[in-house]
């Protein structure tokens, strides 16, 4: 067929180019990754060093992590399109709402996302990896000499290799590009976004390893008499994202009104604000990755503490996103679905006792999908994401179930997905400010004053 000769070179060169960029974001998004695993434990060791010292040794923590903020908002001030998760932007790329990222954004994102998210602010790795994909794929599109509509293309498939990357979880990665960012199943989407994960997963697993995200032991399937309890876990999950929506959204506003004060000062206070919470525990902050874990251990956490941890990270999240530093939104969400997971299996303990040992590390595996769901409104995404970042396919039936029921509720209570509103407040924030109108009367110019 004609058309099917005149398509295939330009699918081939999207192809190509898409692998290149996979290569770049894939050693990049890699060494993020390395790196934010040693400024965790670097983190660990600063705070049982200044627990260590005589007199106020818990003022170094807070300082620590106002300071950490403070550097990274000084980047955003100088490449303001480093702010928060860049997700959003990229979406908007998509949409020909935006300019598609430059390179320079790459290095802001890495060392940016580096201070803040290692001195302690509960933000995830996941925005800045994307971030720093859309812009590799933007600036290997251009140097491969496509379009423009094949640039913003190429930095939503690369887009959604650093998010594979962020995870290790390719198929989620490119879920994500045709779900939530292009919401379409097109040749020349599908087949450069499958080769830009796939090049971009096998090259940082040589960086941080080819194991799962998370280490779960054997998780028995759910009993079917129990595919209620998910669905009404599921429909409060709902209703709980679309609180954790208006919070997020209300922390911005929040920060907003003190226009007067400079950015960087307001960074630094939400750093010290968390930075007093991770003297108090360091579960408490950073991005979440450790306290998901001690709950999908199974019971590793007294239910007094991931009840406070679940209130309080609710909270914290939103406030260090406020803080407008490089950093996302998935990781600590993720870490808020798996307490409020292992909260609602200790209820359904007392309801109807007697249930299965692994019924609390199955319920968190469904909370982190189902509050994903609510959230970011694709259930697709959180349900395959989660799977490949637990390895663990024996509660699909559930994770469905409560995904599918939290994203209707979270529809019915009129809650938008959180990428729409804050690309919304995106778009609206660079609009530029109204021309007043030029004066209509007759009477000519105002004669000179000094004449």
């Amino acid at each position: 067929m004609p058309v099917s000769k005149k398509l295939s070179p330009g699918l081939v060169r999207l192809c190509i180019v898409a692998a290149v960029a996979g290569v770049i974001i894939g050693f990049v998004g890699g060494a993020f990754r390395w790196c934010l695993s040693h400024l965790d434990r670097w983190r660990v060791d600063m705070l049982d060093w200044a627990a260590t010292l005589p007199g106020p040794g818990w003022l170094i923590p807070i300082g620590v992590t106002a300071a950490g903020a403070v550097i990274a908002a000084m980047i955003v001030h100088v490449m303001p399109l480093a702010s928060g998760s860049g997700i959003q932007h990229v979406e908007a790329v998509q949409r020909g709402e935006a300019d598609p990222p430059p390179l320079l954004l790459l290095p802001a994102k890495f060392v940016g996302g580096l201070i803040a998210i290692g001195a302690g602010l509960v933000l995830g790795r996941e925005g800045p990896t994307v971030h720093m994909g859309a812009a590799v794929g933007a600036a290997t599109a251009r140097k491969g000499g496509l379009d423009d509509d094949d640039v913003r293309q190429m930095q939503t498939s690369v887009g959604g290799a650093g998010l594979a990357v962020a995870f290790n979880a390719p198929i989620g990665g490119a879920l994500f590009v045709l779900e939530e960012v292009a919401k379409s199943v097109r040749m020349r989407i599908v087949v450069p976004t499958l080769i830009a994960v796939a090049v971009a997963v096998a090259c940082a697993r040589l960086v941080i390893g080819d194991g799962s995200d998370f280490h779960v032991g054997t998780v028995d399937t759910p009993s079917i008499v129990l595919l209620p309890v998910f669905i009404v876990f599921g429909l409060i999950t709902g209703a709980m994202g679309g609180v954790y929506n208006r919070v997020i959204l209300g922390a911005l506003d929040l920060v907003a009104r003190f226009s007067h004060v400079p950015a960087v000062v307001k960074a630094g206070i939400a750093g010290a604000i968390i930075g007093a919470l991770l003297v108090i525990d360091p579960l408490i902050a950073g991005g979440g990755d450790t306290v998901a874990q001690k709950v999908l251990d199974g019971g590793g956490l007294a239910l007094p503490l991931v009840a406070a941890l679940f209130l309080i990270r609710f909270v914290a999240g939103p406030l260090s996103y406020a803080a407008a530093t490089p950093g996302g939104l998935f990781a600590p969400l993720l870490a808020v679905g798996a307490l409020w997971g292992m909260l609602f299996a200790a209820l359904t303990d007392v309801v109807l006792p007697g249930q299965q040992p692994s019924l609390t590390v199955a319920m968190a595996i469904v909370g982190m999908s189902a509050l994903f769901g609510a959230v970011v409104r694709a259930p697709v995404t959180g349900v395959v994401l989660v799977m490949e970042m637990t390895a663990t396919t024996t509660v699909t039936v559930p994770m469905l179930a409560a995904t599918a029921a939290a994203v209707l509720v979270a529809q019915l209570v009129g809650s938008p997905p959180i990428y729409d509103s804050l690309r919304e407040r995106m778009l609206a924030s660079a609009a530029p400010s109204p021309t007043p109108p030029a004066s209509t009367d007759d009477d000519g110019p105002e004669p000179d004053r000094n004449t």
